[in-house]
């Protein structure tokens, strides 16, 4: 089955969408959208199937965008160069604005400064969390400052902005609240972490602070999923199970690309893949060995991997300029999204909602 691609945004595409035979049917039996993103560009993307063999892609420039999480309110948080931005969908259930069933609009930006934030989350307090990489911690927005810390590793003697074990996934608990996170190394010197990239992730418990793994390469995106904790192991393009109890990964399977962003849909795993760097930071991992000996071709795609055989069934790949995916998150009970941005001319200055009256008391109550 052929699949036709629809695609709006803030540049004509110098990107390609393409999707393999039966993505489409399978995203849209499922009832969802995916955003994606890719900092290599500054892209947030949302790609919806409409119909079983028709694609929707909306996709708005946002600096250095990293992480991306739903709210649980029928919006999502995005992690940018230097804010972390909440987007509401203004869409009512069952209703439809200009042919979309969800528009995904910003409502809210706290300005942290480039703190090279990485995934993030929403508690129920309704404050951010997210994995402030720069600082080597936890963190939490804040209107009075750029952050405000939540938690760190143990071996952090200092919270400065030197970027020392490469802190970046964080993996939230049924409640919503921080659980698991991964470090490239357990380093405390700045960017210590760059001499020690191949068998010095970690996984952290951040109740405890104990690790409960040891030995992977630039672990990204811990997710906990039906009371299992998943990781990407980054550096050998693997997707696995956590055993914390005998502190031990368990390679589901492996796939060829620089594995970050993880989400799961209709009993299925969604994986990014990167095509790999050449800068020193990222080059010289045990993917690169794998590639060659299995003759594979790195890709740039997002992978649809069913858990119960651990096998790849879909793949969704984005080319042309785009090289690098981060993260993925799962929009329930969408199927043509739509993204508003900031960008000079956007549809965010004609789209004006007027809320519910506020009494004058209600001012002076506080």
């Amino acid at each position: 089955m052929s699949t036709t691609v629809r695609t709006e945004g803030d540049s004509a595409p110098p990107y390609s969408v393409n999707a393999s035979p039966g993505f489409a049917a399978w995203l849209h039996g499922t009832g969802a959208a995916l955003a994606v993103t890719t900092y290599q560009i500054g892209k947030l993307f949302l790609i919806g199937a409409e119909t079983p063999d028709t694609l929707s892609v909306s996709e708005r420039s946002f600096e250095r965008c990293l992480g991306v999480a739903p709210d649980g309110q029928g919006g999502m948080v995005l992690a940018g160069l230097n804010a972390i931005w909440r987007f509401g969908n203004v869409v009512p259930a069952g209703k439809a604005l200009d042919g979309h069933d969800a528009v995904y609009v910003p409502r809210i930006a706290w300005f942290t400064g480039d703190v090279f934030a990485h995934d993030v989350a929403l508690p129920p307090s309704g404050r951010p969390v997210f994995v402030n990489t720069m600082f080597s911690c936890l963190a939490a927005v804040d209107e009075a400052s750029s952050f405000r810390a939540v938690w760190q590793p143990r071996f952090i003697t200092q919270l400065a902005p030197q970027d020392r074990c490469h802190l970046n996934g964080l993996a939230v608990d049924d409640a919503g609240l921080p659980r698991y996170v991964t470090a490239v190394a357990e380093t405390d010197t700045p960017g210590g972490w760059r001499e020690k990239r191949v068998g010095n992730g970690v996984v952290l418990d951040v109740a405890s602070g104990e690790a409960v793994c040891r030995g992977l390469s630039m672990p990204h995106s811990p997710r906990l999923h039906d009371g299992r904790l998943y990781v990407l192991n980054a550096g050998t393009g693997e997707l696995g199970l956590v055993d914390t109890t005998a502190a031990r990964f368990h390679p589901l399977c492996f796939l060829p690309g620089f594995a970050r962003g993880l989400a799961f849909a209709g009993g299925h795993a969604l994986v990014g893949l990167s095509l790999p760097r050449s800068n020193a930071a990222f080059s010289g991992l045990p993917l690169e060995e794998r590639l060659a000996a299995e003759k594979l071709p790195p890709q740039c795609a997002v992978a649809v991997v069913n858990l119960a055989t651990g096998q790849p069934e879909h793949v969704l790949r984005l080319g042309g300029i785009v090289r690098e995916l981060y993260d993925i998150a799962v929009l329930p009970g969408v199927r043509k999204p739509m993204l508003v941005g900031t960008q000079a001319g956007s549809a965010l200055n004609r789209l004006v909602l007027r809320g519910p009256d506020l009494a004058m008391a209600e001012l002076a109550a506080g």
